[in-house]
């Protein structure tokens, strides 16, 4: 039986991969895709989930979960820090590609349809952030018992050892919204943390783009274009020949945990350091007597994580 899932978005090309990925993926039953601010604003975040659905057009469509623009760092990055990210995903997100969307009639925000749909299917439903954490510590304020509901949380984000990608220390969806990162990932919920040591190990090559399916159908387009701009942007604003696929490792330690390894850790989230605002901070002194609190993925079978990509986007031209 195919696994429940609500994904947490904030997307950017890399989460709308991963969308397409997951509608795609037998093994997954995406009951609801949520936006939320973060590597874009709150209406973009919206705008553009309700796009890549729109352009897929799945036989059942998931709900959509509108994002609210809630307090969080991003207006706290340096202008050449939200540069980057607007020349990487595009000036709103998906490339530069204008996508139709049709308005929403009935808006339903992101943290209240979490809370509906874990209410209404307890133990059940499998949660996965690709964002700052922001929807779920809403969630979880509105319903307490939200996370003691959700059979378990994967989130990506934070780093172990590989320092900061927003800034030295910090992991980009922990700096955005930490006070959420540190009320959610100290939870006693049953997680996983995806971190920036193994989810940038697993990158989109040529080689790979070219086992992909073609552009005939409309789906089929909508992911060309979204991946010839990255790799377009990738080369020409950071100099690198690939597109890591972060995002993809998350959903793929969901549906195929096979191809990971993990490890019991003791986690808590700086919320106010000058330096250091947004650093996951981990205990792992050998002397010491702690209790671990969150499962983190350490390893990863690169070339897996590529396969199942391929092997999901496949499906592709059946929609």
């Amino acid at each position: 039986m195919p696994r429940k899932l609500i994904i947490d978005v904030d997307p950017g090309i890399g989460d709308a991969l991963a969308i397409v990925t997951a509608l795609l993926d037998p093994e997954l039953d995406v009951t609801a895709l949520t936006a939320v601010a973060g590597r874009v604003t709150a209406r973009d975040a919206t705008r553009n989930l309700q796009a890549v659905v729109e352009q897929l057009d799945p036989p059942k469509w998931p709900r959509i979960g509108a994002a609210s623009q809630r307090h969080s760092n991003r207006e706290m990055l340096p202008g050449d820090d939200l540069k980057d990210l607007e020349l990487v995903n595009g000036p709103t997100g998906l490339g530069d590609w204008e996508f139709p969307v049709a308005e929403l009639h009935h808006r339903h925000e992101s943290a209240k349809l979490m809370t509906d749909q874990v209410k209404a299917e307890p133990n059940t439903l499998t949660v996965l952030t690709l964002g700052p954490l922001t929807n779920v510590a809403a969630a979880s304020e509105r319903q307490p018992e939200f996370l003691d509901q959700v059979v378990r949380l994967v989130c990506l984000g934070g780093s172990v050892s590989a320092g900061g990608d927003i800034t030295p220390a910090a992991e980009f969806n922990v700096f955005i919204d930490p006070e959420s990162a540190h009320a959610v990932l100290l939870s006693p919920a049953t997680k996983t943390l995806v971190p920036l040591d193994v989810s940038r190990r697993v990158v989109l090559t040529l080689e790979t783009l070219k086992r992909l399916p073609s552009q005939h159908t409309r789906a089929g387009g909508f992911l060309q274009q979204l991946l010839s701009y990255s790799f377009r942007a990738h080369h020409q604003y950071l100099g690198v020949e690939g597109i890591p696929l972060p995002e993809i490792v998350a959903l793929a330690a969901i549906s195929r945990p096979q191809l990971f390894r993990t490890e019991m850790m003791t986690i808590d989230v700086e919320v106010r350091g000058h330096l250091t605002q947004g650093m996951t901070v981990f205990d792992r002194r050998p002397s010491r007597v702690r209790t671990a609190n969150i499962e983190v993925v350490t390893d990863v079978d690169a070339q897996g994580v590529l396969d199942y990509l391929v092997e999901c986007l496949h499906r592709i031209d059946e929609l």
